[in-house]
């Protein structure tokens, strides 16, 4: 008797995951080491924990988007801006209508903001933060 070889699944495939998932998770992997001086500044900022003690992910996959800066316990996505942005306004609108769809807060900030007026980008982030834990009436 012959036993049949099975196909070990990918360590990225899950339910409802496929080739695509794989794709997405590959560019985020790019992203993460081209970053931009912006994307930098604010990743040094906002990892381990320090700011409002919550965890933030950089250029993390959801769904077929690659969100910027998120923090899943908030539900609070950051994204940062350059020029290109200027010209693709319908697509981030599309794309930030169905992240708010699921839930999620987008704060959207230009690059040369977060390099010029960085505590004001942490303020308003923090703000968006503290808003999330304060209970609805």
């Amino acid at each position: 008797m012959i036993k049949e070889k099975t196909k070990k699944p990918s360590p990225f495939q899950g339910e409802g995951q496929g080739e695509g998932a794989v794709k997405i998770k590959t560019r985020a992997r790019t992203l993460r080491m081209n970053s931009t001086d912006a994307e930098r500044l604010l990743w040094q900022l906002l990892r381990n924990r320090q700011i409002g003690n919550v965890e933030f992910r950089r250029q993390h996959p959801i769904d077929s988007f690659i969100a910027d800066f998120v923090c899943i316990e908030k539900k609070v996505i950051v994204e940062l801006d350059g020029s290109q942005h200027a010209v693709q306004t319908e697509k981030d609108e599309k794309r930030s209508d169905y992240l708010k769809k699921q839930g999620f807060r987008i704060l959207r900030f230009w690059n040369n903001e977060v390099l010029k007026e960085t505590e004001e980008v942490l303020e308003k982030i923090y703000s968006c933060l503290q808003e999330q834990e304060t209970p609805s009436p």
